[in-house]
């Protein structure tokens, strides 16, 4: 079975050895829910480009399952030179997390909750707004197994407007996304390395106000095509596109 096509599990920490027990929660879903036998091979990754390649020689079910892993080969997955991060305005519903999970398999490294002036969904501080964020998290996690990445994107801390400009003001280069504009992501030169920092709005779009704070801090606004995208699709779409435009697809 080629490497592309093989299921992976994450783990905090890549087995130290060549003979290993497979257990916890990971283990539990690949043999209650993958069904996984003797003689077929995984992936293990710790999400931080490192992977291994396992046989498996030995299954135990039960209330504890757990897998024997033989391990024939190690490696290093490199990031991209061009790393890109997605400033996501909070979503209603379960569109922030499927915004989430779209770009997450279209590749991007990084994603920042942003509470934009009109977005209806709020993340107020304390447990409520800790379990909003978890969700995210959980979800970048579970995509990036699903999309077999070596990476689990980060998911950071909420940002205001303010916290945004300086953000922009430290990257290599900053997109907002917005229709209507003159201005096209094709019309832009990208670099070849370093941050590019992408920022979505929320449904009801971003305000004057904000597109001028933003556009002062340094950012391009660009739009992508002549159709208006969704708040939970527009990432993935210029994701895509970067892929092809950079050298992040090479």
């Amino acid at each position: 079975m080629p490497e592309t096509t093989l299921p992976v599990f994450l783990v905090d920490r890549l087995p130290p050895v060549d003979s290993v027990v497979f257990d916890g929660e990971e283990a539990r879903h690949a043999v209650t829910v993958r069904r996984i036998r003797v003689g077929e091979r995984i992936l293990l990754s710790d999400g931080e480009g490192g992977l291994v390649r396992c046989v498996i020689d030995g299954v135990q079910g039960g209330r504890d399952p757990a897998l024997g892993l033989q391990i024939e080969e190690r490696w290093v997955e490199p990031p991209p030179a061009l790393r890109v991060t997605v400033v996501q305005a909070l979503a209603k519903g379960d569109r922030g997390e499927l915004a989430v999970e779209l770009a997450t398999e279209a590749g991007v490294d990084t994603i920042i909750p942003w509470r934009a002036s009109r977005s209806v969904a709020k993340w107020e501080e304390g447990a409520r707004g800790e379990k909003a964020l978890a969700r995210w998290r959980n979800t970048a996690r579970a995509a990036a197994k699903q999309a077999r990445r070596a990476y689990v994107p980060r998911v950071l801390d909420p940002v205001t407007t303010r916290e945004l400009t300086t953000l922009i003001e430290t990257a290599d280069i900053a997109l907002v996304l917005e229709s209507g504009i003159t201005e096209r992501l094709t019309d832009l030169t990208l670099p070849a390395t370093g941050e590019l920092l992408l920022v979505v709005g929320p449904e009801g779009g971003i305000t004057d106000e904000e597109l001028t704070t933003l556009s002062d801090a340094g950012a391009h606004t660009v739009r992508l095509g002549p159709t208006v995208l969704r708040t939970s699709t527009a990432a993935t779409v210029a994701l895509g596109a970067l892929g092809a435009l950079t050298t992040r697809w090479n």
